[in-house]
């Protein structure tokens, strides 16, 4: 791959692309901007956030490489330097917080290309640190990954720019040209966000091109040079004009030296992760200290007169360290210790609390008597133990907690002396089984003779295995499916025929629960389609039969109406999705398009012993009103469309030029939690047209609204 190489000089300033004002911002890509996986698999990345240092951030970041770099808090490093006018006084050495900078850097490396037209683009590639107000703030310290490209480019033009860590498609603005930022990890305190950013591995100056980096550097920020590192292996910049499908259209120049600074991390720091304490009635004891940091460091406790003992290493294994020490009186509450890497120069230290160790012996929940017991104790046994308590429950006390009908799956259990455990819960008692099912039955309460009634079980709740209808009373009557959740039988006798339906399940067996029929002499069904309806287009409709009377069966047919697929024509009660208004199909004319508003109208069709009889229902559309329509063309091609419906439904909106819904089609719009919706749109010209047309797929229609058209 041939890669043109435009060497330039740059200021620091330059390769940083900007100042602490803009690291408030939760920046990332554009609209116009867009990461594009690069064809080869990413190899390595940030891996490893390093202990707190002095100043609230990482003393190191590592990456796959094991490459270790620390930030840049000096300022007599040429090599790497804090940032110029970051200090508040410069004659005076780093301090936390009143001269500490407001931002900072792990890596700062970027790449200048003047381009073939003559325009210079600049890169920046940065771990970074600074503070989420820009004000130096302790708790507000944050550090991210940035990728930025920025140049001067004609609005509307397209560019890949191929760098180390990528490939970004820029779409220039008419405003800045082509200028993105991408920030990833600006969550103060959550120092790993950064490892998830694109910077990573480290870039460093090429070992195989002379000169050699600067001993514990990664290069010289001062020298633009070849480096090696990039996941891709891509260790240059190219910038491409490409259109929209992404054909090159020009190949704009690029580099393959960076400047770059970072310094090698000589410093391990020490984070302490427990530090508790045991102590005896008599005020002995010993203190034991857990605490990480890199392997082969000297981690110590520094000695401590208040408790009786000396500053003594800790032992160490593949990066843990652990300390025993003992106390020779009593630890009272809110007691630290110091632990210090003096490896480190100059010294890491960090404090920790003393907490007491809890020990819980037994947790038990009783399922029968809704109690739940808790055993600990303290590793404070002095005059004047801890007292401890059970996180939602209370102090522990020599009876168990009562009225517990649901435990936790884990209790935590506190010390007053600072220290916690959560341990899980396990359960005694009966075991639980499903609760008896309840019967329910429903039937018509009059039939003719020679009808089909159905007896109708399906009302049930509960575990059910089994069904049984019986009759209790009544003339003889021969029933089907009496093992079903719906029985069936068709009186051959004038009287009242009683049945009953027992169900049966794990839990046990219901309650009988009973139904009466009357008989009657043969009579006409009577049919019943239910009340006329009014719903919103797009909403689900339930018709209802169940007035209807001496019939075996219903059928459901439509009479007029735009058409409708009923879940099943021959139920009682089936259900349809009233249909959407049909709209104009972009980008138009519609020349035959004519909105409908009609109901739908649904017949039911009974048949019993005494013949047919027929019920009609009118489903119509609830009615929209759209308002408050506001519409403007500018002559530089832009509608601006805006208005409100009363139906919020969260239907689409199409608008179209004229005054009848044949036109071309301007553009469409869904309408929003409050009933708003905006269109904008370039196309069409309006022409002569002065009026548009909206029309709603819930039925809403306005035609000829006037068109304001300004400059």
């Amino acid at each position: 791959m041939s890669i043109p190489v435009l060497r330039t000089m740059k200021s620091r300033a330059s390769v940083a692309l900007g100042g602490s004002a803009t690291l408030v911002l939760a920046l990332a890509l554009g609209a116009a901007a867009a990461v594009i996986t690069p064809s080869a698999p990413r190899v390595g990345s940030l891996v490893q956030v390093g202990p707190l240092a002095d100043g609230g951030f990482p003393a190191w970041y590592r990456d796959s490489n094991n490459v270790r770099l620390e930030a840049c808090l000096t300022q007599d490093d040429p090599l790497c330097p804090t940032p110029p006018g970051s200090v508040p006084n410069p004659n005076a050495p780093v301090s936390f917080p009143g001269n500490f900078p407001d931002e900072l850097f792990y890596q700062l490396a970027g790449a200048t290309v003047t381009m073939s037209n003559g325009v210079q683009a600049t890169i920046g590639m940065d771990l970074e640190g600074a503070f989420a107000t820009g004000a130096v703030i302790d708790g507000d310290q944050m550090v991210f990954g940035r990728i930025r490209i920025r140049f001067n480019a004609p609005a509307g033009e397209k560019f890949r720019i191929i760098h180390p860590y990528g490939v970004d498609e820029i779409v220039a603005d008419a405003v800045k040209g082509v200028n993105m930022t991408q920030d990833v990890g600006l969550t103060p305190g959550a120092f790993g966000g950064a490892l998830k950013s694109r910077i990573g591995p480290f870039l460093r100056w090429d070992p195989s091109v002379a000169p050699a980096a600067p001993a514990g550097y990664v290069g010289n920020p001062g020298v633009d040079h070849k480096v090696v590192g990039s996941p891709y292996n891509t260790n240059f910049v190219r910038i491409e004009r490409i259109d929209d499908a992404g054909n090159v259209l020009a190949d704009l120049g690029g580099t393959d030296v960076f400047s770059l600074q970072g310094r090698l991390a000589t410093n391990a720091g020490v984070d302490v992760d427990q530090a508790t304490y045991t102590s005896n009635a008599d005020g002995t004891g010993f203190v034991e200290v857990y605490a990480t940091s890199e392997p082969g460091q000297a981690i110590q406790v520094a000695g401590n007169a208040a408790l009786g003992f000396r500053s003594t290493r800790l032992r160490g294994s593949n990066g843990h360290y652990y300390g025993r020490f003992p106390v020779t009186r009593s630890v009272p509450d809110g007691t630290s210790i110091e632990v210090v890497n003096a490896s480190d120069t100059p010294v890491a230290r960090k404090t920790k609390p003393l907490t007491d160790v809890v020990t819980v012996s037994g947790v038990r929940y009783d399922a029968d008597a809704n109690t739940l017991a808790v055993t600990a104790s303290s590793s404070d046994k002095d005059s004047s133990p801890g007292v401890l308590s059970v996180t939602g429950f209370g102090p522990i006390g020599s009876a168990p907690f009562p009225n517990v009908a649901a435990p936790p799956a884990t209790v935590t259990v506190t010390s007053s002396s600072g220290g916690s455990t959560t341990v899980p819960v396990s359960g005694t008692g009966a075991l639980f089984l499903p609760d008896a099912p309840i019967a329910a039955a429903l039937a018509p309460s009059e039939a003719a003779l020679g009808q089909r009634v159905v007896l109708d079980g399906t009302g049930s709740a509960g575990e059910i295995d089994t069904w049984a209808w019986t009759q209790t009373s009544g003339p003889p009557a021969t029933l089907t499916g009496a093992n079903t959740a719906q029985a069936s039988f068709a009186p051959s006798a004038l009287g009242s025929y009683t049945f009953e339906l027992t169900v049966t399940g794990p839990g046990g067996t219901s309650a009988p629960a009973s139904v009466t029929i009357t008989a009657t002499s043969v009579q006409p069904p009577t049919a019943s389609a239910g009340p006329d309806q009014t719903v919103v287009r797009g909403r689900a409709v339930t018709l209802d039969a169940s007035a209807t009377k001496a019939m075996d069966t219903v059928t459901w047919s439509q009479v007029s109406g735009p058409a409708v697929t009923l879940s099943n024509p021959a139920a009682v009660k089936p259900t349809f999705t009233y249909p959407l208004m049909p709209l104009p199909a972009a980008p138009g004319p519609n020349a035959s398009y004519v909105p409908n508003n009609a109901p739908v109208v649904l017949r039911v069709t009974a048949t019993g012993p005494g013949g047919t009889a027929t019920d009609d229902v009118v489903i119509s559309p609830q009615p929209e009103t759209i308002s408050g329509i506001t519409a403007r063309y500018r002559t530089r091609q832009e509608y601006r469309i805006t208005g409100t419906t009363n139906l919020i439904a969260g239907q689409r909106i199409v608008v179209v030029l004229g005054s009848a819904g044949t036109g071309q089609v301007i553009g469409s719009a869904t309408v929003d939690a409050v009933g708003a919706f905006a269109v904008r749109a370039t196309t069409p010209v309006p022409g002569s047209s002065t009026t548009i047309s909206v029309l709603s797929a819930t039925g809403g229609r306005v035609l000829g609204f006037p068109l304001t058209i300004t400059n």
